[in-house]
């Protein structure tokens, strides 16, 4: 989570190590990213990526659009200096931003303008733009994929894309495969996590309905492992993940990795 030069080597060595296609790239801190030194790294090893990120607090888009705007525009420009080929993630808010009433109009708005704007950007830099739906207890803005869908159909640009994630989609969706139909056209990102955050395949996710569902809408976008053995302590608060979710790294690649492959592999999207 820590992408300074030294976490950068080790991500990417050990993503291609695992002979993964593509890494993930945690923007929690854009402007300390030493972008050149990554792309190098990313050449190197010949490796995709996408980047990804929560706002904070004080770039909630909902109560502070124009602070999303310029926070979300430093993130795009770093993604597309180091060669990733998206920004995605919860690029609205944060993952504990809950107001204890439903979202408003206004806020709703805030964000469509907020979004809308960094997706102008994200365009003009070559840079695709998601936007991930995650549970309530995380946001009470997106939680679905149909609440997804909507905004991104109201942003009504075609470089921005619905991020959907097994985790979430497991509490809010009303059966595994919905949210992937409803979302379907615009269905450009998953993340795999397990119903613990832990190793795939050890929870309660449905990996059949899921992986059903992908083969059926033709899905041809990024399949992502996400998993928080290694989670550093301050984000605890964050996600609300107060104890290990799994033994260790090697657990979680040596046996989640393996096990989302096959599943690919079977559902012939591998």
């Amino acid at each position: 989570m820590n992408w300074d030069r030294a976490g950068a080597e080790r991500a990417i060595a050990g993503a291609a190590r695992y002979n993964m296609e593509f890494i993930e790239i945690p923007l929690a801190d854009a402007a300390s990213v030493d972008a050149g030194h990554t792309r190098e790294l990313l050449e190197k090893h010949g490796l995709r990526a996408a980047c990804s990120l929560v706002l904070p607090q004080a770039a909630w888009a909902s109560v502070r659009p124009e602070a999303a705007i310029e926070h979300l525009k430093v993130a795009i420009d770093k993604a597309a200096l180091m060669g990733a080929e998206a920004l995605t993630g919860v690029t609205y808010g944060g993952t504990n931003e809950r107001t204890g009433v439903p979202p408003t109009q206004a806020e709703y708005d805030n964000v469509a303008h907020a979004l809308g704007a960094a997706a102008k950007q994200a365009k003009a830099q070559g840079i695709q733009f998601g936007v991930e739906a995650v549970n309530r207890y995380e946001s009470h803005l997106i939680n679905s994929a149909e609440q997804a869908v909507a905004l991104v159909e109201r942003i009504g640009m075609d470089n921005v894309f619905v991020h959907l994630d097994t985790f979430h989609m497991n509490i809010e969706e009303k059966g595994a495969a919905n949210g992937i139909l409803v979302a379907r056209e615009h269905l450009k990102y998953m993340h795999l996590s397990e119903s613990d955050r832990g190793t795939p395949g050890a929870g309660n996710v449905p990996w059949d309905s899921i992986f059903a569902a992908l083969s059926a809408i033709g899905f041809k976008g990024a399949l992502t492992l996400e998993s928080f053995v290694s989670m550093p302590p301050e984000m605890a608060g964050d996600i609300s993940t107060w104890r290990p979710v799994a033994r260790d790294e090697d657990e979680v690649m040596g046996n989640g990795l393996s096990f989302l492959r096959n599943k690919a592999a079977q559902y012939q999207l591998a």
